[in-house]
């Protein structure tokens, strides 16, 4: 099923691209092509009001129920402070690499005169103490009701902590569990019509802008490619071979099986067992260790997620003609780590996060169907990576632990 709609998905994005030239080359004056347009954009915002719909449920419950279930965390005491420790500090560093490279590459740069932004012009930012005061809302509710991203994720993990650390809560987690079920049942039922969505927001925009677009899309890709690949070699290897002192062609062979599993499955999750059986067998890691840092970290390791996010952000900025401004970046930053903590380990998820951190700085959604048509591929690798830093941070936990 998956399968199948990632074909549907990669055939509309292509098809969305040839009938988007074809239709831009039209004369400017005929009727047919003002009609076209038309039913592009209206079938383009159907697509994207149902993504928005989504987003909010989907943080809010899968971060009160990934935090709700962290019970392991008050007895495992020192093991969890440090794992939780290694595991936002590296997404940290994968969001802030991920903004560095894309100002240095910029890309979509070149299309910055194709579109309009008149209606995207960005207010002043407040003091940096001010952004870190929002993030506490006065209103929850409000809050939700609004979208206001990162007052929602603080409320979700106060009300996960809460839940874990009261006794006799196994309905409310229940609760939650079944309800997140839920919304991700209905992202799977919308993603129904993803192909139709892409096939109408690539179409336009490729009629409106022209095909000078592919060559900012090949930069975009990458570039994701180039900063995820950064990130394993320049984070991950020195802690496995200064600290966890094992040898990099060892850490791969020894965790080849757990790469090639979540590579096909795009799923953090689903690649928990396959992983706990590599960093037992091969590198002799205590079962009570991995039995906690890896599932924690199918929760809340996402740094191939935060990279996409970082450079797609960029990307989508430089498409509108948005400068970025210092609020904006640290606003990246906190939103993409702390939203991988509440990033399901499942195929296509990190797409809607990046809804989440888009309208945190005021970027238009649009910008999304450009990337997801290449997202597949990216979904990944990015989950590789995801696998390899889980399986990092077990290593030098356990050996910490053996000192």
């Amino acid at each position: 099923m998956a399968n199948n709609l990632t074909k549907k998905i990669f055939y509309a994005f292509l098809l969305g691209i040839i009938f988007g030239i074809v239709l831009g080359y039209l004369p400017p004056n005929l009727n047919i092509k003002e009609a076209l347009i038309g039913f592009l954009n209206f079938g383009g915002e159907v697509f994207l009001k149902t993504i928005k719909m989504l987003v909010v449920p989907i943080v809010f419950f899968s971060l009160i129920n990934g935090v709700a279930n962290l019970k392991n965390i008050s007895a495992l005491g020192r093991i969890g402070v440090k794992s939780i420790g290694i595991y936002i500090s590296t997404t940290f560093l994968a969001i802030s690499i991920s903004l560095l490279f894309s100002n240095i590459v910029n890309p979509g740069k070149g299309l910055i005169q194709n579109f309009e932004t008149e209606e995207l012009n960005v207010s002043n930012p407040p003091k940096f103490l001010e952004v870190l005061l929002n993030i506490i809302p006065e209103n929850p509710f409000l809050s939700l009701v609004e979208g206001q991203m990162l007052q929602v994720i603080l409320f979700a993990i106060l009300i996960g902590i809460a839940i874990s650390s009261l006794k006799n809560m196994n309905s409310l987690k229940k609760f939650f569990s079944d309800f997140n079920d839920v919304i991700m049942k209905i992202l799977s039922i919308i993603m129904i019509i993803a192909p139709f969505g892409i096939f109408c927001l690539i179409g336009k925009t490729f009629a409106t802008q022209g095909a000078s677009s592919i060559v900012e899309l090949i930069k975009y890709f990458s570039l994701v490619i180039i900063v995820l690949l950064f990130h394993v070699f320049f984070i991950y290897l020195p802690l496995i071979k200064f600290y966890g002192k094992i040898e990099v062609k060892k850490f791969f062979m020894g965790i080849k099986e757990a790469l090639l599993f979540s590579f096909s499955t795009s799923s953090s999750s689903a690649t928990i067992p396959v992983t706990l059986d590599c960093v037992k067998k091969n590198f002799e890691v205590k079962d009570n260790i991995a039995s906690f840092t890896v599932p924690l970290g199918a929760t809340i390791n996402m740094d191939g997620t935060a990279i996409m996010q970082g450079v797609a952000t960029v990307f989508i900025a430089n498409l509108y003609g948005v400068n970025l401004l210092f609020f904006d970046y640290v606003s990246i930053i906190l939103t993409a780590t702390l939203a991988s903590i509440g990033t399901a380990g499942v195929p296509g998820v990190g797409i809607i996060m990046l809804g989440m951190v888009l309208g945190q700085v005021g970027l238009p959604l649009e910008g999304i169907a450009i990337v997801m048509g290449v997202d597949r591929f990216l979904d990944m690798l990015r989950t590789s990576v995801n696998i390899t830093g889980d399986t990092m941070v077990t290593i030098v936990v356990n050996k910490s632990e053996s000192k």
